[in-house]
């Protein structure tokens, strides 16, 4: 359990999870650079805490990779790692466990990050579309036998597939690079949605929008670096799951894939109006008309229960809203792992 600064919120992540451990089974902590009493806190609630110092090497995958080092003289057979202001729903543990020994590959939970009972709109409108993402899409892919794309806690993996891979970098979405990693090393993670684990959305819209710039950067930039290698190795090989890997990387967030396609129509309308060319209009259009019918699909099996379909409706505009991190990505990228910004902090 990687944890920085993570003091105000780290004991209810491990009284969650404490009960679902084995007397053999080790819970290591570690308190990556911290400020606060993470270490205290996690050693008062029964974990086996490890301090880390390091200021220029900053980021979850450094601290995952010390915590690797740290059990290396004495590997366990299954690594998990779960994020420290998680919720680890009974049973989960076991689950990912004997899905892990059962398949042998890297497995991932069901991670759903929810709101509180009076969050605003934008923050239900994200909850739906993290439900899209990490419940709906994998749910698909594993119906259909293919692969899941790693959603950074809830994750279990055979020591030595974890240990062959490199994991001490700063990326900002090093789940999705671990996973790719995994995948061209012919482990692709499997999903295991009967394991449940979840967090929250920070409840302000400063909290909301720092964590979606660092996600939706951070996947972007790997649809640039990543997706072209998946390609390239799967058509090599021939193999389906990576290929099905990158087409799934590859799928912008929601929000911008909406903003994309309405782009599109618009810019096909004119050239229809000035060239009266209608193929390119009506492509647009026909993905325009499956956008929306798999978004109410997906909100009329999944979604009934976060957001009305009359506040799905406000859609565009929260597109809108998050045209500025968009920019951003062109102009003034976000490289750096800075941590989300809890509530209260």
């Amino acid at each position: 359990m990687p944890a920085h600064d993570e003091a105000s919120g780290i004991a209810a992540t491990l009284r969650s999870l404490v009960p679902q451990l084995l007397p053999s089974d080790r819970l290591i902590v570690i308190a990556d650079n911290c400020s606060d009493k993470t270490a205290e806190v996690a050693a008062s609630e029964g974990a086996e805490v490890v301090s880390r110092t390091d200021s220029s090497r900053r980021g979850k995958g450094y601290a995952l990779d010390f915590g690797l080092r740290h059990l290396r003289a004495d590997a366990p057979d299954i690594v998990m790692i779960i994020d420290a202001d998680c919720n680890v729903e009974p049973g989960a543990v076991d689950r990912l466990v004997r899905t892990c020994a059962f398949t042998g590959a890297p497995v991932q939970a069901l991670y759903l990050t929810r709101t509180q009972q009076d969050a605003g709109l934008r923050a239900r409108i994200a909850e739906f579309a993290w439900i899209v993402r990490n419940q709906v899409r994998p749910l698909g892919l594993r119906h259909v036998g293919l692969p899941c794309q790693l959603m950074g806690t809830g994750m279990a993996f055979p020591w030595a597939c974890l240990n062959a891979v490199e994991l001490a970098s700063g990326h900002i979405v090093e789940d999705l690079k671990l996973g790719i990693d995994l995948a061209l090393a012919g482990r692709p993670p499997v999903f295991c949605p009967e394991a449940l684990v979840t967090s929250q959305f920070p409840s302000s819209d400063s909290g909301l929008q720092g964590q979606r710039t660092r996600w939706e950067h951070g996947h972007l930039g790997i649809i640039l670096a990543e997706v072209p290698r998946l390609l390239a190795k799967s058509v090599r090989s021939l193999n389906i799951s990576l290929l099905a890997m990158a087409l799934d990387l590859s799928v912008p967030p929601l929000a911008l894939l909406a903003l994309l396609v309405l782009a599109l129509s618009g810019a096909n309308a004119v050239f229809f109006l000035v060239t009266r060319t209608w193929l390119p209009l009506s492509l647009t259009a026909t993905a325009a008309v499956l956008l929306a019918f798999s978004v109410a699909l997906a909100w009329s099996v999944f979604g009934r229960g976060v957001i009305s379909l009359r506040s799905l409706a406000a859609a565009p505009a929260y597109a809108l809203w998050k045209f500025p991190m968009y920019v951003k990505f062109l102009t003034a990228r976000q490289s750096d792992w800075i941590r989300s910004k809890r509530d209260g902090s």
